[in-house]
């Protein structure tokens, strides 16, 4: 199968042509940790590793994208892309949570215990979810506050994600059990989940785990709150 995996959920802007050949698994990424301005770099990106990966769009088996939690601009952009090449190739488009994709690099026979995949939010808050050695969900996806996770959190969990340390320190927990403090998947791990995820259950619609910021005014305006 040969996939095309775009990612601009959160700070990484990153496309990835992944061909899973048994014979010859070959991966091909560009990325950018750039914060903001997705709209303008993601294209070329996705041009870069087309081309370098000799591939043509007519024999991707399917598309790939991060649909949150991540920024609502960000996660526009990708999911926009995403289905627009999926309406054209006519091939299937995969949504995988950023969560999930940072699970699955820290997952498998080589690791023990759950995992907690933590982002960093507003405040004290994270978004959050756990995961089994094998990267299944063990809960939903949900907001939390680190105090809330320092009352709950079990000994012997591990920790990933932008808000893992912190987590770590709140709970009094060795800082062995962070495995990664990155704060956005790995765009390759991001290809990997998209080849094992069923389409027909991972639509690619934005996971939004708290209402925007932005609220519309009495005039029709956009208001902060």
């Amino acid at each position: 199968m040969r996939v095309l995996a775009i990612d601009t959920a959160l700070a990484n802007c990153a496309a990835a042509v992944l061909d899973d050949n048994p014979g010859a698994v070959r991966l091909t990424e560009r990325g950018e940790e750039i914060g903001r301005g997705h709209a303008e770099m993601l294209m070329s990106i996705i041009s870069e590793v087309m081309a370098e990966s000799s591939t043509a769009f007519n024999e991707l088996d399917r598309i790939v994208v991060t649909t949150g939690p991540g920024s609502f601009t960000g996660l526009r952009v990708g999911l926009s892309v995403a289905r627009g090449f999926g309406l054209v190739l006519q091939k299937p488009v995969v949504g995988v949570t950023t969560l999930a994709a940072i699970a699955l690099a820290h997952s498998g026979p080589d690791h023990d215990g759950p995992l907690l995949v933590a982002l960093d939010g507003k405040g004290d808050e994270v978004y959050c979810q756990r995961f089994s050695v094998e990267g299944q969900p063990i809960d939903d996806a949900g907001v939390q506050t680190i105090g809330e996770l320092a009352r709950t959190l079990p000994d012997g969990i591990r920790l990933a994600g932008s808000a893992a340390e912190r987590i770590a320190v709140a709970c009094g927990f060795d800082m062995d059990c962070v495995r990664s403090s990155c704060g956005y998947p790995a765009i390759g791990d991001v290809a990997r989940l998209g080849v094992i995820t069923d389409p027909k259950s991972a639509a690619p619609v934005p996971l939004y785990l708290r209402a925007p910021d932005a609220t519309p005014g009495k005039s029709g305006r956009i208001m902060r709150q």
